[in-house]
């Protein structure tokens, strides 16, 4: 995924125009480039509104991916403690011990319905389309010399709000994330605190058009988490599960033993 982007996005941060070629910058970022414009120039050419509407309907364009890619990971996580217990218990490194392991993951994957490559394939379709956006802000000269707010859009946010606001708009995605999966690790806890700093130290040193595109992504995917991904929602779940499960166990145990005392009875 890493190289993907790499190559997407070229490290390039040369102006887009009407002379860009090639599939990527003169197609790709020219037209997302000028889909902002256009948007811009509905509401009396404030270019903040403009990235504002095209970002949040490109995200809701890609809300059904997002949706399937959060239930393939929401199943993946749920079942890490069957997988954890299958490695430990397949533990050797021969290759007969790994063609087993390999054999009981499979087996757990199809049991849960989960297909781990299909489950890749909407954040392969969504990087290079929220990369293009972004390289469509970063890129467009024009975009920078508007007005919106408090904010010159091709200027740093003199008061810090927006960077301040997208740090913590990330960190709330960060979190939402962490609390819905079963078990927390210490990579968790680095994306959770790590994160927001990254975006927070590097939206301090960019225009402002970048700043206020992370506040907005970050607020959809905020609100998206929330609808489609609940941690509240599956906490309780997952909690009335287990009581679910304590309760019949206590009931077969019960059953048991009326069972064994009526036998002594006799």
């Amino acid at each position: 995924m890493l190289g993907l982007m790499l190559v997407l996005a070229g490290c390039s941060t040369t102006p887009i125009t009407e002379n860009s070629t090639g599939i990527w910058d003169g197609g790709i970022i020219l037209s997302f480039s000028r889909a902002i414009i256009f948007l811009s120039n509905l509401f009396g050419g404030n270019y903040g509104v403009g990235i504002i509407v095209f970002t949040i309907i490109i995200r809701v364009i890609l809300l059904p991916l997002m949706i399937y890619q959060t239930k393939s990971m929401r199943k993946t996580a749920e079942v890490q403690p069957q997988l954890k217990a299958l490695q430990a218990k397949h533990s050797g490194k021969d290759a007969a011990t790994v063609q087993k392991l390999r054999e009981e993951q499979q087996k757990l994957y199809a049991e849960a319905g989960i297909n781990p490559i299909a489950g890749c394939l909407p954040l392969l379709v969504q990087m290079p389309i929220l990369l293009a956006l972004y390289q469509a802000i970063l890129r467009t000269n024009v975009l920078k010399t508007g007005e919106f707010l408090w904010l010159q859009l091709g200027d740093k946010d003199p008061y810090f709000i927006l960077p301040i606001l997208a740090a913590i708009l990330t960190y709330f995605v960060s979190k939402l994330g962490v609390m819905a999966q079963p078990e927390a690790n210490s990579m968790s806890t680095i994306m959770v605190y790590g994160t927001p700093i990254m975006i927070l130290v590097t939206a301090i040193n960019l225009p402002s058009a970048l700043s206020l595109y992370w506040v907005i992504t970050n607020a959809f995917s905020v609100g998206q988490t929330l609808l489609i991904n609940n941690p509240f929602k599956i906490t309780r779940e997952r909690e009335e599960k287990v009581r679910l499960e304590k309760e019949k166990a206590q009931a077969i145990q019960k059953a048991k033993k009326k069972a064994y005392k009526g036998r002594n009875k006799k």
